[in-house]
């Protein structure tokens, strides 16, 4: 689409060991009992997408206050994000010339808390709110039992928020903009296809946190809801590149979003 611009949002740097990004990546064997761990940088980001319709705003990012104990601190332990107190989410949106007034629609990739710690700048206004249909339940259910994931915190949505929901595999946003759901690493998580005029651009989001993801490496097992939903997403992942030749933008991956964005660190 010709008048579909997407501009993309720096929201600061996790860090963690690459073994829970990529699995096994790291082991012990008879001949190396001590090896080497890669403790590496990773991006959070959101995105802006401008259509004549509507702007949307992809996903919120985390908790200004995740390094102050907003986040319990084991989770924090193994993902810190060192700089969230620098990346409120209406500074970052002011940075690329947006505020938070000017978003009319957010899409929820999935509800863990990197990505929907700024939904409290919506709390109590009528802005829709896109998530899939299997994930609502499950944050909730994981939030406030001791089943499911930990990576959701109740505080981030347990909010007077305007949900709107997504169902199916497939859901049309608005021209140029296709919700894809990817089940996997957690069960309404959701990508997109946003018809760009230059090059489609592919959101495969955190169905890849990397690269080696992306390739096929699995994330560690704390990070999948469901190994065999993650591979068969995959697949329609790269089925679509395929057949679109699109641009593929990865979850947490800092030199794909450096690339895909034209920005540097």
């Amino acid at each position: 689409m010709d008048d579909l611009a997407v501009t993309f949002v720096d929201r600061g740097r996790v860090q963690a060991d690459r073994n829970f990004v990529v699995d096994g990546h790291s082991v012990a064997t008879a001949s190396d009992r001590d090896p080497e761990h890669e403790y590496e940088t990773y991006v959070v980001w959101n995105l802006v997408v401008e259509t004549p319709e509507m702007t949307v705003l992809w996903d919120t990012g985390s908790h200004p206050e995740a390094g102050d104990g907003y986040w319990p601190t084991p989770l924090y332990e193994v993902f810190a994000h060192v700089d969230a107190d620098e990346h409120a989410l209406p500074a970052d949106l002011e940075d690329v010339g947006y505020s938070v007034d000017d978003i009319d629609a957010i899409v929820m990739s999935h509800l863990h808390l990197d990505h929907a710690g700024g939904l409290h700048n919506f709390a109590g206004t009528d802005v829709p709110i896109y998530v899939h249909r299997e994930e609502l339940p499950y944050a909730y259910y994981s939030a406030n039992t001791d089943q499911g994931s930990i990576a959701y915190l109740d505080h981030d949505f347990n909010r007077d928020l305007n949900w709107e929901i997504v169902h199916g595999d497939s859901y049309h946003l608005t021209d140029g903009i296709e919700l894809l759901h990817l089940p996997g690493h957690t069960p309404g998580l959701m990508g997109a296809f946003i018809d760009r005029p230059d090059q489609p651009l592919l959101v495969v989001g955190d169905e890849a946190y990397v690269e080696a993801n992306y390739a096929g490496q699995s994330m560690a097992t704390s990070l999948l809801w469901n190994n065999g939903a993650w591979k068969e997403s995959l697949e329609r992942c790269r089925d679509r590149q395929r057949a679109t030749e699109a641009e593929v933008l990865l979850g947490h991956d800092l030199s794909v979003f450096e690339d895909v964005s034209g920005s540097e660190a």
